[in-house]
């Protein structure tokens, strides 16, 4: 039986020391670490590529399980697949075993609870914004697109898939501040 590990935090500024000196404690020889949201799995690449080179009879080791996954359904989703391919699933600092039904039920209350976590921290980010556009100090997030610069790029001939690649946005967004063929007509 070999020993993987998993160490994840939300953004740059968490440190991962405490998780990976826990895991290595546990046993880990292998950990693979990333500076993540949990929110969604498609943006973890290193759990991705943890869950790929995970062989029959490995245990995957994590702190907690809210490092893993923080809904229920991709809980489920992750340990369905291991349990499928015959890949153990424990915590370092909860009693976790999927092989038992016991360990089975601790896990599914701790999903719940960190998934009600997570739309609680939400509803609160919500309430948050809605009270600071209240008071008018909230005006959004940063503007992420110059409108002036996709009309500037368009009207010197670059093609939208070109101003799209340079300017870092997507050929809708393009077509979105470019000015449609019937619109210079009529001006």
């Amino acid at each position: 039986m070999t020993l993987f590990g998993y160490a994840r935090v939300s953004t740059s500024e968490q440190d991962l020391g405490i998780q990976q000196a826990a895991l290595r404690a546990a046993g880990c020889q292998t950990i693979r670490a990333e500076k993540k949201s949990g929110a969604e799995r498609g943006s973890r690449t290193e759990l991705q590529i943890l869950l790929d080179f995970l062989r029959e009879g490995d245990t995957l080791v994590v702190t907690r399980i809210d490092r893993l996954a923080r809904s229920m359904k991709d809980l489920q989703d992750i340990v369905h697949e291991l349990k499928g391919r015959g890949v153990a699933l424990k915590a370092t600092e909860q009693p976790i075993d999927t092989g038992t039904a016991t360990g089975k039920a601790f896990l599914d209350m701790l999903g719940v609870f960190a998934e009600f976590e997570t739309n609680l921290r939400r509803e609160r980010q919500l309430e948050g914004i809605e009270a600071a556009k209240a008071r008018g100090v909230y005006r959004g997030g940063k503007a992420r697109i110059d409108p002036e610069a996709v009309r500037k790029l368009a009207a010197d001939g670059v093609k939208p898939a070109h101003i799209a690649r340079q300017l870092g946005i997507s050929r809708g967004t393009v077509y979105r501040f470019i000015p449609k063929p019937e619109d210079a007509g009529s001006a």
